[in-house]
């Protein structure tokens, strides 16, 4: 019929025909017994490490909302790109870098015919085996970007390795962190001069006569032929596409937070001006050790920089790396405030880890402003673990969920890590005992914080009752006209309601 048509041409997915007619009071009462019985089956399972992983696997899952393109690839296309590309490798440090190779370099590709040099670049690049000792995880990790950074020159293949992953996994939208222009920006700098007392000054001067517009057209196009070597590597103009091309990909752009304060808020300027020019980049987020003696230095400042922009640039979204700290590797002066100046005065709807809370002044109080105020802590629990040796009880994920501030599961750098999202969700269930309600919850929060573009399917946030005009409509099933056309209108209700149809199939299949 024509509205199953309708539904079909957004990519909305349909109830079954024939299904009974469905009243939100039935479904309150026929959704609580069906939540039981899931229930009922996770707890059959939680101890059984096979039968759970199948269950998670199954599981639909939101959105990883925290993920870095360069570190989310696995390691070893990383090691395949650099012997496909004839990088070599410092055999010190085991740093690729481009050809020819010079004293104490060797080609990459011996690592081909070499499975133990091929295991001790893989360990190199990521944190497999790795065990603390004269390098500690934190440092072990950070630098592993500068030893493979030289192998991700190939971003359109990286992302359709994330886009297929995270249909794989049960995601129903994609957003990547990564960088664009770097050198150009820095150029840019270099060429109209200017510093960062002047905020105001400073962006006159980077937009002034095209300069800047010429980058971000630049962006664009980077984007652009990234997505197009995606959607060949995905098959996704032929019959066996990949299910990675459904999804929506939105980008945030990096910033990085160790370089020069002109530098750091001419990057900034221009993941605000992406963000206003083309829909598929959303806004910023700063990256790098915050640990670092510059992001320490200027961590304030890059608050205020946030703070200017946002005015002038209300449709960017901003998360923000904040909390990334432990006593001992920062001065207890900047573990006291670093997450309360990135909500307060950087205005972060997203907070990247949020490890450090407990350090900061009124820690409860800043929890209660976060609830309030709808604030998401992206919590990296394989992440915190391996680089800040914050695991289990001595995480705060626990304290977030009880203080009301909305959560959800991220890998952070999931190549790098060894770890995937359904990873996550295992580590949390089985550290922290969680039901299925509150997988369920955390997978809709997680979509539902996307800054993928659109209305929200539910009410208010946080709170996952739909919207009046989708109130009388089985969620995920065949919507009402009124529902419909929500659906058509926004891009995140359309993936909303994609996941609940996913969250209908899911019960059938472990109800009972």
């Amino acid at each position: 019929m024509m509205l199953t048509k309708g539904i079909a041409a957004i990519g909305v997915a349909v109830a079954v025909a024939g299904a009974p007619a469905w009243t939100g009071a039935q479904a309150a009462d026929e959704g609580q017994d069906t939540i039981a019985r899931v229930e009922a089956y996770l707890d059959s399972v939680r101890h059984e490490p096979g039968r759970l992983g199948e269950f998670v696997a199954d599981l639909p899952k939101g959105a990883d909302l925290h993920t870095h393109l360069s570190g989310a690839v696995p390691t070893g296309y990383l090691l395949n790109s650099a012997m496909r590309d004839d990088l070599c490798f410092d055999t010190a440090s085991l740093t690729a870098s481009a050809p020819p190779c010079g004293d104490g370099q060797r080609p990459v590709r011996d690592a081909a015919t070499d499975p133990r040099l091929a295991d001790d670049i893989v360990r190199a690049w990521s944190m497999r085996g790795f065990t603390p000792g004269k390098e500690s995880g934190h440092d072990h990790f950070f630098s592993a970007f500068g030893r493979f950074g030289a192998a991700t020159s190939h971003k359109g293949e990286m992302l359709a390795i994330l886009a297929s992953r995270a249909a794989a996994q049960r995601e129903f939208t994609l957003e990547v962190m990564l960088s664009r222009q770097s050198g150009a920006v820095q150029e840019l700098v270099k060429k109209v001069g200017g510093d960062a007392s002047d905020l105001a000054g400073l962006r006159d001067r980077l937009l002034a006569d095209g300069a800047m517009a010429g980058i971000v057209k630049a962006a664009r196009a980077d984007a652009d032929a990234d997505i197009a070597q995606m959607r060949k590597e995905l098959r996704c103009d032929g019959e066996d596409a990949d299910p990675g091309c459904a999804l929506p990909l939105r980008f945030l752009l990096q910033v990085t937070r160790t370089a020069p304060p002109e530098v750091v808020f001419a990057q900034m300027l221009l993941g605000f001006e992406l963000a206003k020019a083309d829909e598929r980049y959303v806004g910023v987020n700063l990256v790098a050790p915050e640990d670092d003696p510059v992001a320490l230095r200027d961590y304030r400042l890059h608050m205020r920089m946030l703070d200017h922009l946002r005015g002038l640039y209300p449709e960017a979204h901003i998360s923000l790396h904040a909390g990334e700290l432990t006593p001992g590797l920062a001065p207890d002066a900047d573990l006291k405030f670093h997450i309360r100046e990135a909500v307060k005065t950087g205005h972060a709807e997203r907070v990247g880890h949020g490890a450090g809370i407990r350090g900061e002044d009124d820690a409860a109080g800043l929890m209660a402003d976060m609830a309030r105020e709808h604030v998401l802590v992206e919590v990296a629990l394989t992440s915190n673990c391996q680089i800040l040796q914050v695991c289990g009880d001595g995480h705060p994920f626990t304290e977030y969920r009880r203080a009301g501030v909305p959560v959800a599961l991220v890998t952070d750098d999931a190549g790098i890590e060894h770890t995937d999202l359904a990873g996550e969700y295992i580590r949390a269930i089985t550290q922290y005992g969680l039901r299925y309600a509150d997988l369920k919850t955390l997978a809709r929060t997680a979509l539902d914080h996307s800054f993928l573009q659109g209305g929200s399917l539910w009410r208010a946030p946080d709170d996952h009752t739909p919207v009046p005009e989708c109130a009388g409509s089985p969620l995920g099933g065949d919507p009402a006209p009124s529902c419909l056309a929500v659906l058509k209108k926004s891009p995140k209700a359309a993936a909303e309601w994609r996941q609940e149809a996913a969250f209908t199939a899911f019960e059938d299949r472990y109800d009972g």
